[in-house]
């Protein structure tokens, strides 16, 4: 463990001064490596997408995620002069720090949104003590993101935070460019609660982290001047909230999945916006609940380097499973989880007693994000049908495409299509030519959400196609594919991975395959179809959560014609005392999970 490791692992992070440290002691190393006029921060060697220097300001901004509500009781003077001198350089043309301006699609735009948070939350830190001149570089310099182009997806978030921020500085707000932006934001609009991030995008973190996030602070600080409209954000998000909850555990941790998991706890984002927008739905015991248990289980984990910079990856420090846009600065966008720091010491989020999760389903459908959600115990797993479109984002796949997502067992990006241990296909069947090359589902033709099951269509190869139905059950889930080929084919249908670090009995017989280990048990079983099972160790850092990891996998021989082969997956704290069985009709499906029976109809 490092120092800041060690410094985060014995906070017990129960009060508000407990989440003050902790943002203290996340900072403190960033100052050994702030350029000598404040405005870059240089985090590392790695590239993104954009230009190092752009990188740079991404470092510099993130911060501010956490500091700026930090600000909101006078806490942090070092920390806000440091912030100012960065601005003042960074938005002077004159100066050798300067940023210079915002393009169209800039990467600069997003850092932007820290910056007007900063301006909302903390003028007299920020805004106040600068000179008129200083003021208004800094003012010309954000106003830009009025002007320019944002991708259309939650991008065009970013204006509205920085003209929030000039509102909250008596500087010219520009009405005209927030309605666009909730305007565009609306076509994202799926019901229930849910957006995608953009149209025809995918339903992910996006939602919570981002849109929600910047919406629940517009809704906080306009809520007198724009009542029906924050009071309708406030209402979504209430709706939506019954639904994300179900995306986190009892122990704390969140289900993986999707793109951006550098980010890590931005994952409880939302709940501290919920909690700073004062949204009338679970009561405030709850919401620092969630908060505070999600925070203690990422400290736990070894997410920082030596020097006590936050890596990127997500369990353990890893490139592999990045975008082109996660740079070494990037990871710090985890610090929007701070925001009820601006809420004051006597709110009654910081009064209320710390509460456990509420009653939860144990089974529940939510077709808006074209998942079903399932629970047992600690464990916490999102059953995903996939979406019929995709997007130019590295391992989509395996980001959005698997059939299960889980707390405990994350998920796997591959290192290769070569073998089955390159690719590390969990939660995911695999198809091969014979030739050791293998794809997995990269989008899907048709799907359907039942309240119990689900069924999604895709087509690996034009002449094959599959169709796929997943069971929904903890801790057995059952996976039946109607395989339709024109080609020979190799199948692999992977189960959870699990840990290959930790003591391990391994065990295989024939149509079976389990890893034990102390507190885990994991498996996979063929209920119909000839094949036999495997447990295969995975290249590593291919998990997201275990830099060495195994998956039982049940494989099959295929020749062309049409299969029906069906697979239990199993995770649980203890061994199986049972393992289902299928049977099929001419028109049926029927699935027996213990004492529980599923008619599945073709």
């Amino acid at each position: 463990m490092t120092a800041t490791s060690n410094l985060l692992k014995s906070n017990p992070l129960k009060t508000r001064d407990d989440m003050k440290k902790a943002v203290l002691d996340i900072c403190e190393p960033l100052k050994a490596h702030f350029s000598p006029r404040k405005a870059y921060l240089d985090l590392g060697a790695t590239s993104a997408a954009y230009s190092d220097e752009t990188a740079m300001i991404e470092a510099f901004s993130r911060p501010l995620w956490a500091l700026a509500p930090l600000f909101t009781d006078g806490t942090g003077d070092e920390w806000a002069e440091i912030y100012r001198k960065g601005f003042i350089a960074g938005t002077d043309p004159e100066s050798d720090e300067y940023w210079g301006e915002a393009g169209h699609h800039d990467q600069k735009l997003v850092e932007m949104a820290a910056m007007g948070l900063a301006l909302i939350l903390a003028p007299e830190k920020i805004w106040d003590p600068l000179t008129d001149k200083e003021k208004d570089n800094l003012y010309n310099w954000l106003d830009l993101v009025n002007y320019r182009k944002a991708w259309e997806c939650n991008w065009v978030l970013f204006a509205v935070m920085v003209n929030l921020g000039f509102k909250r500085v008596g500087r010219p707000y520009n009405a005209e460019v927030v309605k666009k932006a909730f305007d565009t934001v609306e076509t994202f609009y799926l019901g229930d609660g849910w957006y995608q991030d953009g149209v025809n995008a995918h339903t992910d973190y996006y939602l919570p982290f981002a849109i929600y996030f910047y919406s629940l602070i517009y809704a906080k600080q306009m809520e007198n001047e724009d009542a029906e409209f924050c009071k309708e954000i406030k209402n979504r998000a209430k709706t939506y909230a019954k639904e994300f909850i179900y995306w986190f555990s009892p122990d704390g941790s969140a289900i993986p999945h999707g793109r951006s998991m550098t980010y890590r706890f931005a994952q409880c984002a939302f709940w501290s916006a919920y909690a700073y927008a004062e949204v009338d739905g679970f009561d405030y015991g709850v919401v620092k609940g969630i908060i505070l248990r999600h925070l203690r289980s990422w400290f736990a984990r070894p997410i920082f380097d030596k020097a006590g910079i936050l890596t990127i990856g997500h369990g353990y420090p890893s490139l592999l499973m990045t975008e082109g846009y996660n740079a070494p600065g990037s990871p710090y966008w985890a610090l929007k989880s701070f925001l009820v720091l601006a809420l004051p010491a006597d709110h009654p989020f910081w009064t209320s007693e710390e509460k456990p999760l509420p009653e939860l389903d144990k089974v529940h459908a939510i077709p808006k994000a074209h998942l079903i959600a399932a629970r047992d115990g600690n464990h916490a797993v999102l059953f995903n049908a996939g979406y019929p479109y995709t997007n130019t984002h590295t391992h989509c796949g395996a980001k959005y495409e698997k059939f299960a997502y889980s707390n405990l067992h994350g998920f796997s990006t591959p290192k290769s299509e070569w073998g089955l241990g390159q690719g590390a296909f969990d939660n995911a069947l695999a198809l091969s030519e014979k030739d050791n090359c293998y794809r997995i589902k990269r989008l899907c033709k048709e799907y359907k959400i039942f309240d119990e099951y689900l069924y999604t269509k895709w087509t690996p190869w034009a002449d094959v196609t599959v169709d796929s139905y997943v069971i929904a059950s903890l801790p057995w889930s059952v996976r039946i594919h109607r395989i339709t080929t024109e080609r020979n084919l190799d199948a692999a249908d992977g189960g959870y991975a699990f840990n290959r670090s930790l003591p391990t009995e391994w065990k295989r017989e024939g149509n079976v395959a389990y890893g034990l280990q102390e507190g885990m048990v994991t498996g996979v079983a063929i209920l119909s179809g000839e094949g036999s099972c495997d447990i295969i160790g995975t290249e590593s850092n291919t998990s997201l959560l275990f830099s060495r990891a195994a998956i039982p996998t049940a494989r099959f021989n295929l020749d062309k014609g049409e299969h029906t082969i069906a697979v239990g997956v199993y995770s649980s704290d203890k061994p199986a005392a049972f393992t289902p069985t299928m049977e099929e009709t001419e028109t049926d499906y029927i699935v027996t999970i213990g004492e529980k029976v599923y008619t599945i109809k073709k």
